[in-house]
């Protein structure tokens, strides 16, 4: 029997698992990405748009499997893992690169005398235990003349003198001149930031006060490399079609405005503890004439006085 045609049919079924292609996929397994450069076929594009896509991504993917199946594995209790290789592409960073931070008093002091930096190991050979001790921190060797059975006593020292006591006070003041220059070193640094912060406001202020002192408000000025535009108030005008709800709300906001603003007039210029209006009281004595007019006919009636007295 003959199934060789039975065969072949079902074989067209199913698409090969080598992809080939006339530029040849980039296939990043650290990123499990894969990036396809061949041209788009315009033909196939507008023909038949989902099944052109459908065939790009199905390409992509048999390219990553299969890539991913050629890579070692470790096991694990959800099955073989495969161990990623460090990613080939190169991505952009999510934010920008920090800014490197202003050199210490020791190390402009070391640059100065071209002294290079050493970096201390953590481990150091004690020669009595014939072992490799800690240089600080428990059991430290910086706490060997704390704990060591017998201790050297200057001659003109007090009766009352601890060799232990003073070892470990030796020790306390050394951390505590560390952390005190580490701080001195932060606040220099930060204090160095902020005056560069200010003097840079500074600037920014006095060259936007110079381009608006011209007549056209710098507007014709000559621009600087790197300049930034001035951020103004732009002038905002109100819809001329509006609703008479709006409208209303509007005219009695001026009108009580208005109102508010005589109101303040008025107490601004009345004297007194606020009972009597002065301005009221004027123009009530002079008949609505007002203050000016008042003081006229005052000093009229002051003048015909002086004259009947001469005489």
């Amino acid at each position: 029997m003959d199934v060789s045609n039975i065969l072949a049919s079902h074989a067209a079924k199913f698409q090969s698992v080598t992809v080939e292609k006339e530029t040849p996929l980039d296939v990043d397994t650290g990123s499990l990405t894969v990036t396809d450069l061949t041209p788009i076929d315009e033909d196939s594009y507008k023909s038949n748009l989902e099944e052109y896509l459908q065939m790009t991504a199905r390409d992509g993917i048999q390219a990553l499997v299969a890539a991913l199946y050629g890579l070692p594995t470790q096991p694990s209790p959800d099955g073989p893992l495969a161990q990623l290789p460090a990613p080939t592409t190169q991505l952009p960073r999510a934010k920008p690169l920090p800014k490197p931070k202003p050199p210490t008093k020791w190390e402009r002091f070391a640059a100065a005398k071209g002294i290079q930096k050493r970096v201390r190991e953590k481990k150091v050979w004690d020669e009595e235990r014939q072992e490799w001790v800690n240089r600080w921190g428990k059991d430290g060797k910086n706490k060997e003349k704390e704990e060591q059975w017998i201790h050297e006593v200057k001659a003109d020292a007090p009766v009352d003198h601890d060799p232990v006591k003073a070892a470990r006070d030796a020790r306390i003041s050394r951390v505590a001149k560390n952390e005190r220059q580490r701080l001195q070193n932060n606040a220099r640094a930060q204090t160095a930031a902020g005056d560069r912060e200010e003097r840079k406001k500074d600037i920014d202020k006095t060259l936007a006060t110079t381009r608006i002192s011209t007549a056209s408000m710098g507007r014709f000025d000559k621009k600087l490399d790197g300049e930034k535009k001035l951020r103004g108030v732009k002038r905002k005008f109100e819809a001329a079609e509006t609703s008479v709800e709006q409208e209303k709300q509007a005219s009695l906001a001026v009108l009580s405005k208005l109102d508010g603003d005589v109101k303040r007039a008025r107490r601004e210029k009345g004297t007194g503890d606020g009972v009597l209006n002065v301005r009221k009281a004027i123009r009530n004595v002079s008949k609505g004439k007002g203050g000016i007019a008042l003081a006229r006919e005052a000093n009229r009636k002051g003048a015909k006085g002086k004259r009947g007295g001469k005489r």
